[in-house]
């Protein structure tokens, strides 16, 4: 007897098995992510369209073609006086019947910052714009389904190209799905002002995954899946300058030490950041969507490891609560814990120019770190009676309290991003 019911197949959904770049936490499309590239890149902007899926739209019965449009607006602003607004835009068209759809999306990175690290230098203010965007299609006409991607992003010192496909097989009654994909990534590094042609490092990405989902019965699904990446090439910052320090003033310099301790303690060698040239990522993820009369709990966990010797565990968690027919509130938690690089150090050490560390980073986000977020979300649905979920608005708002256990400059820092989005289905 097939178990799926309108509650199982929300759930199955929300528990979509799609494949993204393997990170200690998920970047944006185009980014070298770090654990805590979401909130810099802007990249929590599709958080909302991940809530959309839980519920979709039935096809209208006069049309075989269902088409969409979405925009959103997110806002992020930290303790480090880095701020970012990104607004996008996307649309969709599918044929439920015959088993079709295409999609694209844009959006725009508006990044202003002048955090600590940047005041070390002696820099200004720093400004970017980031425009990305991707295309994307599918056939599913039945049990066998296959799709494609291509994305890009582009900034004046960095472009990245890439794309990538998955299939999915789906089995006894389309109560278990199989999912397993294949993305390529290219990426340009430069300095803005430079020519590619002049200067540039490339960055290149191998990413698999595997997945499978079941649905236990029509209030159940679980999901587990895995990814690999592997890279290949410098991805080191070319305006990161790492400060060093002679062995018996390194034991001097405290966590968090200020710009002006450092500059008094270290010695004049300040090269630049040097990364090692290959890095491999693994991560596992187990999902849960539990559907009760009323409302859905969504919890999620995710080991990373990679071969810099970084480990770490993520913890997510969502409540949605229905509010009649036409709204949907939610709180969120997030949990996450990560020791540092193998070559992590808070102070460097060295004798001179020509005795220096073979890798080194002043990127904090590779250190020991723990982060906690609580947030709340809702969704409403504005369309007409019979069709309420033709107009789509959703609005939420996070806030990160993140601590470094072993980095200059900065001990912890605060976050907050809100998002409002706006989907409407003809």
């Amino acid at each position: 007897m097939q178990l799926k019911s309108w509650s199982a197949a929300a759930l199955t959904a929300a528990l979509s098995l799609s494949t993204s770049q393997v990170n200690a936490e998920e970047a944006s499309a185009g980014s070298t992510a770090s654990p805590e590239a979401p909130p810099s890149t802007g990249a929590p902007a599709t958080a909302a369209a991940d809530v959309n899926a839980t519920v979709e739209p039935p096809p209208k019965p006069s049309s075989n073609l269902t088409a969409r449009i979405s925009g959103q607006m997110a806002a992020y602003q930290d303790s480090t006086a880095t701020t970012v607004f990104t607004p996008s835009v996307g649309a969709s068209v599918e044929n439920p019947t015959s088993g079709w759809g295409i999609n694209g999306r844009y959006l725009v990175d508006m990044v202003s910052a002048a955090s600590p690290d940047i005041v070390a230098t002696a820099s200004p203010r720093w400004e970017e714009v980031r425009h990305a965007g991707n295309l994307g299609a599918k056939y599913k006409p039945g049990n066998f389904g296959v799709s494609a991607y291509g994305s890009a992003s582009y900034t004046p010192d960095y472009l990245s190209l890439g794309g990538g496909g998955q299939l999915t097989q789906d089995l006894d009654e389309k109560n278990l799905t199989l999912v397993e994909g294949y993305g390529y990534g290219r990426d340009t590094i430069g300095r803005t002002g430079t020519p590619f042609s002049v200067f540039s490092r490339e960055l290149e990405y191998h990413a698999f995954s595997l997945g499978v989902s079941r649905v236990v019965n029509p209030a159940l699904v679980l999901a587990l899946f895995g990814d690999a990446v592997l890279e290949s090439g410098d991805q080191s910052k070319p305006y990161r300058y790492i400060p060093m320090f002679a062995p018996d003033a390194a034991a001097r310099v405290t966590r968090g030490a200020s710009p002006d301790d450092v500059a008094a303690l270290r010695i004049n060698a300040r090269p630049l950041e040097q990364l090692p040239l290959s890095r491999q990522r693994w991560a596992a993820t187990g999902r849960l969507a539990w559907r009760f009369t009323g409302s859905t709990l969504r919890l999620e966990e995710r080991g990373y490891t990679d071969s810099w010797g970084m480990l770490a565990s993520t913890t997510d968690a969502r409540y949605l609560v229905d509010v009649g027919d036409r709204v949907i509130l939610w709180p969120h938690v997030r949990v996450h814990f990560q020791n540092g690089v193998d070559f992590w150090k808070r102070a460097y050490t060295a004798n001179g120019p020509n005795d220096l560390p073979a890798f080194r980073t002043g990127d904090r986000e590779l250190g020991p770190l723990r982060n906690l977020g609580l947030g709340a979300g809702t969704r409403i649905a504005l369309g007409k009676a019979g069709r309420v979920d033709d107009w789509l608005l959703t609005a939420s708002v996070d806030g990160t309290w993140t601590s470094f256990a072993d980095a200059l400059y900065v001990k912890e820092r605060f976050s907050i991003i809100g998002v409002v989005g706006l989907e409407v289905t003809f």
